[in-house]
């Protein structure tokens, strides 16, 4: 089994890979394959440790392909696979063809590859014609896709120009089987009373974004203004949205849905929700979140003085409410338009 794995992906990848698999262990299976048939026929209840050296980007529907391996794997049992993700991919074509050649095949490939699978228009031509192989895949959605089909990811490695990835199986998958691809996206969001609606948002992060939350958590602390530090999940158009505040802006369906208010608390994520004190939870849902949040007004740094900030607009608000929400507006306002302030 070693010697099949260094044949194939070379020593670095086994090297990488015995970290967390013994490979003297009768119950690991080494398959090289794109083919959900070829693990759905796979028996039952005989593998504690599943290894796939083919690149996921030749797969064709991979949450299937993924939930097929989570259906053959008990709860804490490993599963190892690898992709070319689009970072490396971009890397590998601008070293191999001469400088300006280079970005011209590299901006065709990514049109064709990467956006071409993603519209409705082009999607069925493109699998016609490809059966969906090769394709272009962000390291935000590989991942991602992993934790919406019931894994958790606990070591990346970067060998040969493929990113590893070895996972454990926490539970069953989540079975979304509407994901968002598209430039208009909703996002689960903590409302009044505690109740869960959804965000419309322009998108700024890569597919399955959402999914990795408590991950880039785990791997990066908050940064500035309560964001996560060097979040890969932002892609290039996202982070100039941000710059300019533009995708906040479909928020307003949420207002006319009377579900948000102009000024108010952030609507937050369930986990970003759970790093807030007991406290200001249970304060911050009596009240519709607002699309201009005190943050902007107050321009807090950390968790800590974010929290601060929203229990100050709370408590202004209780005494004064529509003067209060004047005077948070025209000062975010201000903020935003003389001091350049910014989502991030």
């Amino acid at each position: 089994m070693e010697q099949l794995i260094i044949k194939e992906s070379g020593i670095k990848a086994s090297r990488a890979i015995s970290k967390h698999v013994d490979y003297e262990d009768n119950k690991v299976l080494v398959v090289k394959t794109s083919t959900q048939f070829n693990i759905d026929n796979q028996p039952e209840k005989t593998y504690d440790t599943i290894i796939n050296i083919k690149k996921i980007n030749d797969t064709r529907q991979i949450n299937k392909f993924f939930e097929a391996v989570n259906s053959k794997l008990p709860v804490g049992g490993i599963f190892v696979s690898c992709a070319e993700t689009k970072r490396l991919r971009k890397m590998r074509i601008l070293k191999k063809y001469p400088f300006v050649f280079n970005y011209i095949y590299y901006c065709f490939d990514f049109i064709v590859k990467r956006i071409f699978p993603k519209l409705p228009v082009t999607k069925k031509i493109y699998f016609f014609l490809t059966n969906g192989r090769n394709r272009v895949i962000s390291k935000t959605e590989y991942l991602g896709r992993l934790y919406s089909c019931g894994f958790e990811v606990v070591e990346e490695n970067r060998i040969k120009g493929l990113l590893y990835v070895t996972a454990f199986k926490t539970g069953e998958p989540l079975y979304d089987k509407n994901p968002s691809y598209g430039p208009l996206i909703r996002l689960k969001r903590v409302g009044r009373n505690g109740n869960l609606f959804n965000v419309y948002k322009f998108r700024t992060m890569h597919p399955y974004a959402e999914y990795l939350q408590s991950y880039i958590y785990q791997k990066t602390a908050l940064g500035v203004g309560g964001k996560f530090k060097h979040d890969f999940r932002v892609s290039t158009l996202g982070r100039i949205f941000r710059k300019f505040w533009l995708d906040e802006l479909p928020m307003v369906i949420n207002m006319l849905k009377g579900q948000m208010k102009l000024v108010g608390v952030r609507p937050l994520s369930k986990h970003y929700f759970s790093l807030y004190s007991k406290e200001t939870q249970k304060r911050r849902i009596k009240y519709k979140p607002g699309l201009v949040p005190p943050f902007y007004a107050d321009m807090p740094n950390t968790l800590d003085e974010i929290e601060a900030s929203e229990m100050k607009y709370m408590c202004a608000y209780d005494k004064n409410p529509f003067m209060t929400d004047v005077r948070y507006f025209f000062k975010a306002f201000y903020n935003i338009l003389i001091k350049r302030a910014r989502s991030k």
